[in-house]
């Protein structure tokens, strides 16, 4: 096990650094600094000397890749690549172009995003699994057909509808919880129920479509037939032989949200105002702080990695067959 996940972790690196590579061409090569410092300082009527002096406030005046001017290691050291890049690695995000510290930023929000992210993945989860479970086995019932036809209308709405509506009637008309806002501690559980609530039912559609056809898929193999004919009822071959038998695609669709816990939701968090991760990587691009931006694209892919690693180690606890070298 342990060198096995030793392994892992060094296939990693190079996914990282490619990444951090591509990210460093995006923001640099193809769009220069000069390129970002019009975009800060507008694009008509910028003098060269303006460029220039936000270029040097920010450290985005040096050479690229080699800095012929310095002697010794200060060649490398001395560049936007190992100055803005380089660091990434030891997560050290340093300073964002309006000046505050990226790394704290990032520790204060991540609560938030965590708040709402890991009940609505817990909740959506249970509800998804238990909706699933309920149309297999009265499959090929009016109850069935019903859910079906009821998931592909759920499924056809945009999950803006969801937001919107529900802050309307939850929050404005039926006064239930606030509309939008945060507040840290136990206060902030009654800013948490809305978004939680709707990131649940707006993913009932395509979350029970998903775990019905992992279900069905299972329930008509050999071995169910066989706990039928030993006497076992069908809920009974549901909860004991299906339900652990469809764990490894289940884990395999979880780790695709795994980087959400931390990264937060883009949309939910910006229109429930709430401050976390998701909202800082959009007031960011609004306000074209490409350091943060970066800092985050780099995040979300090391959390993407860790997630694909705990889920291959966790293949082994549900799944007897599955031995890692």
């Amino acid at each position: 096990m342990t060198q096995y996940i030793i392994r892992r972790l060094l296939y990693s690196l190079p996914l990282l650094m490619g990444v951090n590579i591509l990210t460093f061409v995006l923001f640099f090569v193809v769009n220069s600094p000069d390129d970002m410092a019009r975009m800060q300082l507008g694009q008509k009527h910028v003098t060269e000397q303006a460029i220039a002096n936000w270029k040097h406030q920010h450290g985005y005046d040096m050479p690229l890749l080699w800095n012929s001017d310095e002697p010794a290691e200060k060649k490398i050291t001395e560049t936007i690549f190992y100055q803005k890049s380089v660091g990434l690695f030891l997560f050290r995000f340093g300073v964002s172009d309006s000046g505050r510290n990226i790394g704290a930023d990032i520790k204060e929000r991540a609560w938030p995003s965590l708040a709402v992210a890991l009940p609505t993945l817990l909740a959506g989860l249970f509800v998804n699994i238990c909706f699933a479970l309920m149309m297999v086995l009265f499959r090929n019932s009016y109850l069935e057909h019903g859910g079906i036809v009821s998931c592909v209308i759920l499924m056809s709405i945009s999950s803006l509808f969801y937001i919107i509506g529900g802050q309307f009637l939850i929050g404005k008309l039926l006064r239930l919880v606030p509309i939008s806002g945060y507040d840290g501690g136990f206060a902030a559980v009654k800013f948490l129920i809305l978004p939680v609530l709707i990131g649940v039912f707006s993913g009932i559609g395509s979350g029970v479509r998903w775990y019905r056809t992992l279900f069905l898929e299972e329930v008509e193999k050999d071995y169910v037939r066989t706990a039928r004919a030993k006497g076992l009822s069908e809920t009974q071959a549901l909860f004991r032989h299906v339900l652990p038998n469809a764990m490894i695609p289940i884990l395999t669709g979880v780790v695709v949200v795994l980087p959400l816990l931390f990264m937060g939701s883009l949309i939910m968090e910006s229109f429930f105002s709430i401050p976390g991760l998701g909202s800082y990587t959009i007031d960011a691009i609004n306000s074209q702080d490409f350091a943060i931006v970066r800092a985050m694209v780099f995040l979300g892919s090391v959390l993407y990695v860790i997630g694909l690693l705990l889920t291959d180690i966790s293949y082994t606890l549900v799944d007897p067959r599955v031995r890692l070298a």
